[in-house]
């Protein structure tokens, strides 16, 4: 809401505006003012209603207090002696150079004009409201392609992401089953560790049966012999794990090399594009001037489909009437076989 001009009542919401004084007024200073100005006129204010287009007959330029006199028909708007000025003292002269009129001299042209431009106003007013809502619609549609795009970006990189997570997850995987059927494990390890003991007891009898050999204990030296070809077993077996562990290197290796990695992440800086494509309210192959087609049909909105196409279902006149008779709304596009086109439209 304004506030009075007042600096006596400068906290007191104004309630009115004189154009002649260019001054909000609260109630006191509107009583006062009407009783010395009579002839001004008041505009009373409606509450946040914006008055910077209110005309006053007075100059809206900076530091300008001059009455509007001239017109410049370089800008098509009035100007205050100020804004005319060949002199340019600060925030003066700002139409010094242009074609300007005092307005005596333009009243005939624009008072001769003023009914055809009516007439033109009062068109495009009743063409007004299919033209907000086709406006509406089309935001609408922008917000959505612009919700799909996003969507099916997001979309696209999630699946990349995944994949490549998937991809990860199967390469540890991998390494650690290799690893694993390599690596010496904690129940191989324990019983390699109880090994040497075997080997010492295995060797001792191995020794007291070679100088004593008792056929009689026959089972039990056999037995003895056998303990000692598994201890060799045992041990040249782990000489092969260790020969193996110690000769094996496992790498990652990939299809790019570093420079190719590194162009790889720059692609990837470019990966996507988003293009425009104009969408044609109507499918046709003939080449026609779509805003004019707008223009004619006010603006509105259609759901167009395409219920003939010559090349498609034929040319007799029963393959157009049979497949667009009883269709409501229709829009039809002629071209002839010397390029003259043609048009027409019906709500029938």
């Amino acid at each position: 809401m304004n506030k009075c001009s007042s600096l006596k009542h400068n906290e007191n919401d104004a309630i009115s505006f004189c154009q002649e004084c260019r001054v909000n007024m609260c109630n006191k200073c509107e009583n006062y003012h009407s009783e010395i100005f009579q002839n001004h006129h008041i505009i009373k204010l409606e509450k946040n209603k914006d008055i910077t287009n209110i005309f006053t007959g007075f100059c809206k330029e900076k530091n300008h207090q001059t009455e509007l006199k001239y017109f410049c028909k370089t800008h098509n708007i009035l100007c205050c002696s100020e804004c005319i000025v060949k002199v340019k003292p600060n925030y003066n002269g700002k139409h010094h150079d242009c074609d300007v009129y005092i307005i005596e001299n333009v009243e005939n042209e624009k008072k001769n004009k003023l009914k055809e431009n009516i007439k033109i106003l009062e068109d495009l007013t009743i063409n007004l409201q299919n033209l907000i809502s086709y406006l509406k619609k089309a935001i609408e549609k922008i917000d959505k392609n612009k919700e799909e795009l996003k969507i099916n970006i997001q979309k696209i990189f999630t699946k990349l992401r995944n994949a490549l997570d998937d991809r990860e997850d199967e390469l540890l995987l991998e390494i650690d089953n290799k690893f694993n059927e390599l690596s010496l494990n904690e129940e191989i390890i324990k019983e390699i560790d109880k090994l040497p003991k075997k080997i010492k007891i295995s060797l001792e009898k191995g020794k007291e049966n070679e100088i004593n050999w008792n056929k009689n204990k026959l089972s039990s030296l056999i037995n003895d012999c056998l303990n000692i070809e598994n201890n060799i077993k045992d041990i040249n077996k782990i000489i092969e794990i260790i020969r193996k562990n110690n000769s094996l290197k496992f790498e990652f290796s990939y299809f790019l090399n570093e420079d190719g990695i590194n162009q790889f992440l720059e692609n990837i800086k470019k990966f996507g594009d988003i293009k425009y494509i104009p969408i044609r309210i109507f499918d046709s192959k003939i080449e026609f001037d779509e805003e004019l087609v707008k223009k004619w049909l006010n603006y509105r909105e259609f759901n167009s489909e395409l219920l003939y196409r010559k090349t498609r279902d034929g040319s007799s006149p029963n393959d157009f009437h049979n497949r667009c008779d009883n269709k409501g709304i229709t829009i039809t596009f002629i071209e002839t076989t010397k390029g003259y086109k043609f048009w027409g439209y019906t709500e029938l």
